[in-house]
């Protein structure tokens, strides 16, 4: 079932209680008329979880590490997003949204880090097959 494997995956979890948050706040953003931006944020903000969640069905490391590496980007991309909110006089704060997302993206940069040390030749050499 996807809520065990949710509730017993640190990534997931994180990811996925961030992806409603995310939810939340773009709904805000909506009500706002700030359309622009609360569709960047959603996709990028939901995509994070999307794609951990979709590394756990991996077909090799090299998958694995992608998908990881595609999590990441769209962290930093939602990130982005966010901190513009959080600069902006007339958007709601977002500072408690960046607080979580640092943590999630120094995990999923550890979890990169890892799964490239453990055997870093599988992950050049995947690229020459």
């Amino acid at each position: 079932m996807q809520k065990d494997l949710i509730e017993k995956n640190p990534i997931l979890k994180l990811s996925f209680e961030f992806s409603l948050l995310i939810i939340d706040y773009c709904g805000r953003l909506d009500e706002s008329k700030k359309f622009a931006i609360s569709k960047q944020l959603f996709r990028s903000g939901t995509s994070i979880g999307a794609n951990a969640f979709e590394a756990q069905n991996c077909e090799s490391k090299a998958d694995f590490i992608h998908k990881i590496k595609i999590s990441a980007k769209e962290a930093d991309e939602a990130q982005y997003w966010l901190t513009l909110c959080e600069y902006s006089k007339e958007y709601p704060s977002a500072f408690d949204l960046l607080i979580k997302l640092e943590e999630i993206s120094k995990i999923l940069n550890k979890i990169l880090s890892t799964s490239r040390r453990k055997n870093p030749f599988s992950y050049i050499l995947s690229f020459f097959i």
